[in-house]
C-alpha cells in the first residue's frame, strides 16, 4: 500500500547511474551536457514504471539513429538499419537498467515495471496525473539523449 513517501532523488546520483549503464553495458562515454529536450517526431521513448511506497516512471528518449546504434553496441554487432523488435528490446532494457537502479536509491518498497517503447512518426507519451521531476541531457558519440524522471501521486 502506498504510503505517500517522500523520496529525494538527485540529479547526480541519476546522472551517474546512466553514465554508468552506457559505459558498461554500451562501451560508450556519456556525459550530462545543456542541450534543451525538444519534441520531435524521429524520436523512441522506452518507459519503466515504479510503484509501490514511491510512484513514477523513467524514461529514455533518444533517435531513431541512435536507437539502432546503442542496439549494435549493446550486441556486438552491426548497427541495425532500422529499428525493429530488437532495437526496441535493447532500448527497454537500458531504460529497465536505469530504472532498476534508481530503485536501489529510493526505497525497497518499489516494484519496477517491464519495459515499454513508444515509437513512429509522430505520437505523445502522457503517464497519467506524472510531473516531470527530472530531465538530465547526456551527450555521446551518438548525439545528445534525454532521461526524464516522471513522479506520480501515491
Amino acid at each position: 500500500m502506498p504510503t505517500g513517501l517522500t523520496v529525494e532523488i538527485l540529479p547526480r546520483n541519476l546522472a551517474q547511474i546512466v553514465e554508468s549503464v552506457f559505459e558498461t553495458m554500451l562501451g560508450l562515454k556519456a556525459s550530462e551536457c545543456d542541450a534543451p529536450w525538444f519534441p520531435s517526431t524521429d524520436r523512441l521513448t522506452a518507459a519503466v514504471h515504479l510503484s509501490g511506497d514511491w510512484n513514477g516512471a523513467v524514461l529514455l528518449e533518444c533517435d531513431r539513429w541512435q536507437a539502432c546504434r546503442f542496439a549494435g553496441c549493446y550486441l556486438s554487432v552491426d548497427t541495425p538499419s532500422v529499428v525493429d523488435d530488437v532495437v526496441r528490446d535493447v532500448l527497454g532494457e537500458l531504460a529497465n537498467m536505469i530504472g532498476g537502479n534508481l530503485k536501489c536509491l529510493l526505497t525497497p518498497k518499489i516494484q519496477l515495471s517491464l519495459p515499454s517503447v513508444v515509437d513512429g512518426s509522430d505520437y505523445g507519451l502522457r503517464v497519467c496525473g506524472a510531473k516531470v521531476r527530472d530531465r538530465l541531457t547526456f551527450q555521446c558519440t551518438e548525439g545528445p539523449f534525454w532521461i526524464t524522471v516522471l513522479a506520480t501521486p501515491s
